[in-house]
């Protein structure tokens, strides 16, 4: 038996065209932050050293914003078309091949907790077989765990595909946890949405 801690990366998805915001989102003030940089700082807290940012058509903005950070940026040049499947294929594929799963974050989800990363990653070193997803109300969250025994079949998914499909056909092999809250399963897509969650 593998009594080693798993290797978890995360691959952050930030490709995106921010088109209901009307502006680059990744890169709007949160704090003392943006959005995409406290995103990342979270990933950090939790002690997740190797994250693979996957951008779009803000790539350079989005770039600039994470220049302190340690992080590798990685272009999706079909950004254009829209979904989150060949971003996450571009994502896992630029990952060390020492790395056992990927934690799967959203760029414009930056109320992500660091101790519902924390128990996520914690469930994983337990049941690494399992997809470990966060659930609030019993609605599937962000981030979540997608172990490297999946990547292949994540690869091979064709573009009309989503990854709800990928979840709803794997449903039994995920691990749901309860995040207590709902920060789980907000994101920033609208200057509405932005304006009503920014820190004050």
């Amino acid at each position: 038996m593998d009594t080693t801690d798993p290797v978890v990366a995360a691959v952050v998805l930030a490709a995106g065209r921010s088109q209901r915001m009307g502006t680059p989102k990744m890169v709007l003030p949160w704090g003392e932050k943006t959005i995409i940089a406290q995103v990342v700082s979270s990933l950090i807290k939790a002690d997740i050293n190797a994250i693979v940012v996957v951008t779009g058509g803000d790539r350079q903005l989005v770039e600039s914003a994470l220049s302190g950070y340690d992080v590798l940026a990685v272009f999706n040049p079909a950004y254009l078309l829209g979904g989150m499947v060949k971003s996450l294929q571009i994502g896992i594929s630029a990952m060390s091949p020492h790395v056992d799963a990927a934690l799967v974050a959203l760029g414009d989800q930056p109320q992500i907790r660091v101790e519902v990363v924390k128990m996520i990653i914690s469930i994983h070193r337990i049941q690494r077989e399992k997809i470990v997803l966060p659930s609030y109300a019993n609605r599937r969250g962000h981030p979540w765990i997608l172990p490297r025994d999946y990547w292949p079949e994540i690869n091979h998914m064709q573009p009309d595909r989503t990854m709800r499909d990928f979840l709803n056909m794997h449903d039994r092999e995920i691990r749901y946890v309860d995040a207590g809250d709902d920060s789980v399963l907000r994101d920033i897509d609208t200057p509405d949405e932005y304006e009503e969650q920014k820190p004050g």
